[in-house]
C-alpha cells in the first residue's frame, strides 16, 4: 500500500497523518481537510504529506482527492461518513472511520435510523465494498476500536459469555475550560441521543446518563467513581457478532464517565442539548447549536496543548475497563482487563500529542498500520471487533510498543451484580 488519504485534519485525524509518515512502505498521505490551513499545519510536521482543501459535501470532490489511493481513513463529523464511504467505493479503495456512519437509514422513528443503518453497512455495503475486492472496517477510534479489540481478548478467556461492560473514565481536567479533548461536536451529540445496550439478546434504547454503576480502581486512586449509559458503537456490535466473536454473550453495556458527563448531564437535563428549534425573547436559537458555538474545540497544535499543560492541570486521570463474565471450566469467571495508556503530560513528553490523541489517534493508526502491512484479509466490511485472533494478536503486539498496554485480573466465583 503506497498511498493513503485521511479526510479530517482535527485531533484524531492529525495524529493518524503523523504516525502514517512513519511507515516505511507509505509514499504519500494525503491531509484533506476543509480547512485548507489545517491539512498544511499537519503536513508541516511531516516528510511525506500532501495537504488538499477538500469539502466533504460533495462525494464527486472527495473522489477527485482521493485518486491512487488504496485507503481512505475518515476522520469526518458523522454527517459526512456515508459520503466518504461512497467515495471509498467509487475509487476502488479500502475504508476505515472511528464511528460507525450516520445518515445510512431513514426510519420513520429517527431513534432506529442508527442501528438500522449499521445493519445496512453490513450487509448492503459489505456486499459492495467484496464486489471491489476491497475492505472497510468501521469504529477504530480507542472506544470503539481499542475497546473492542479489548473486548476480544477479554472474552476469548471464557468458554461461554454472559456479560460484558465497557467502562471508560475520563479525568483529565485542566484549569483552562476544556470539557471534551477530542470533537465536541462528536462528544455532544453522543450526549444528546439515547444511549444503546444489549440486554437479555436484545438491542435496546436507555436513556442517557441514566442506570449508573459505581466502580473502585488502583489507576483513579482507589476513590469511587460513578458511570452512566452513553451513545456509543460497541454494545451495537456485540449483539450483533454475540455468536461468532463474543462467546455467546447476553448482555453488553457501555458506561462513561468523568469531566466530560459533569459537563453535559445539567444541559441535557435543563433541555439544552435539544436540537428543537425555540424562540426566546423573539428569537429563534436551537439550544444545541448554542452550546456547541461555547465549547473550545480540542487542542491538538503541539504549542497548544503545553500552553495549557503549563497553565496547570487540576487532574491528569482515568479508566479505560473491560469486565466480561462467564463461565470457564464450569466455574463463574470474571476477567477484569485493564488498558492503560499516557496520560495528558507523559502523552506530550513522549509524542506531542494530547493523552486523547495518544490513545485515540493512535489506536486508530494500529488499525491503518494493519492495512498498510497487509495484515487485513478480509474483504467486505465489518467492525473493529471482529478482526481474527491473529489480527487481534499483532493489533496488542504494536500497541504495546507504542505504550499502550493492558492487565488481565481472572477471578474465579464472581457474577456481574449491576
Amino acid at each position: 500500500m503506497k498511498k493513503v488519504m485521511v479526510c479530517g485534519c482535527g485531533a484524531q485525524g492529525s495524529t493518524i497523518c503523523r504516525k502514517l509518515d512513519e511507515e516505511p512502505n507509505i509514499q504519500e498521505i494525503i491531509c484533506a481537510d476543509y480547512s485548507l490551513a489545517a491539512a498544511e499545519a499537519v503536513c508541516k510536521l511531516m516528510k511525506k504529506g500532501t495537504p488538499k482543501q477538500v469539502d466533504a459535501s460533495s462525494i464527486d470532490a472527495i473522489v477527485e482527492a482521493a485518486q491512487g489511493c488504496e485507503l481512505i481513513v475518515n476522520v469526518m463529523p458523522l454527517d459526512f461518513g456515508i459520503n466518504v464511504l461512497e467515495a471509498a467505493i467509487r475509487v476502488k479503495a479500502n475504508y476505515q472511520d472511528l464511528a460507525a456512519c450516520e445518515n445510512i437509514a431513514d426510519c420513520p422513528d429517527p431513534r432506529d435510523s442508527w442501528l438500522e443503518g449499521i445493519k445496512i453497512m453490513y450487509n448492503d455495503y459489505g456486499k459492495r465494498f467484496a464486489e471491489n475486492g476491497t475492505t472497510a472496517i468501521i469504529g477504530t477510534g480507542s472506544a470503539p476500536g481499542v475497546m473492542c479489540v479489548m473486548a476480544r481478548k477479554a472474552v476469548n478467556e471464557l468458554d461461554e459469555c454472559d456479560t460484558i461492560n465497557m467502562m471508560v473514565y475520563e479525568g483529565v481536567e485542566s484549569k483552562r475550560f476544556l470539557p471534551y479533548w477530542w470533537s465536541p461536536l462528536v462528544a455532544l451529540s453522543d450526549m444528546a441521543e439515547d444511549a444503546y445496550a444489549f440486554e437479555n439478546c436484545e438491542q435496546i434504547r436507555t436513556t442517557p446518563f441514566s442506570r449508573p454503576v459505581k466502580r473502585t480502581w488502583p489507576e483513579m486512586g482507589n476513590k469511587e467513581v460513578v458511570l452512566v449509559e452513553h451513545a456509543h458503537d460497541e454494545p451495537v456490535y456485540v449483539g450483533f457478532n454475540r455468536e461468532k466473536y463474543f462467546k455467546n454473550c447476553k448482555n453488553a453495556y457501555f458506561k462513561y464517565g468523568g469531566v466530560g458527563i459533569r459537563f453535559a448531564e445539567p444541559l441535557y437535563r435543563a433541555g439544552l442539548l435539544s436540537y428543537e428549534e425555540e424562540e426566546i425573547n423573539g428569537r429563534k436559537v436551537v439550544p444545541f447549536d448554542v452550546i456547541l458555538k461555547h465549547t473550545p474545540a480540542a487542542p491538538k497544535d503541539p504549542e497548544v496543548i503545553k500552553e495549557i499543560i503549563d497553565e496547570g492541570l487540576i487532574s491528569d486521570e482515568g479508566a479505560f475497563v473491560c469486565e466480561a463474565y462467564g463461565q470457564k471450566d464450569g466455574k463463574n469467571i470474571m476477567v477484569d482487563l485493564h488498558v492503560f495508556a499516557p496520560g495528558l503530560v507523559e502523552a506530550y513528553d513522549k509524542a506531542k500529542m494530547s493523552g486523547e490523541m495518544y490513545l485515540t489517534g493512535q489506536g486508530a493508526f494500529l488499525f491503518t498500520k494493519l492495512f498498510v502491512n497487509d495484515k487485513i484479509t478480509q474483504t467486505g466490511l465489518i467492525s473493529s471487533d471482529m478482526l481474527n485472533d491473529e489480527q487481534v494478536e499483532q493489533y496488542l503486539k504494536w500497541a504495546e510498543e507504542l505504550d499502550i498496554t493492558y492487565q488481565i485480573d481472572i477471578k474465579e466465583n464472581v457474577v456481574c451484580e449491576d
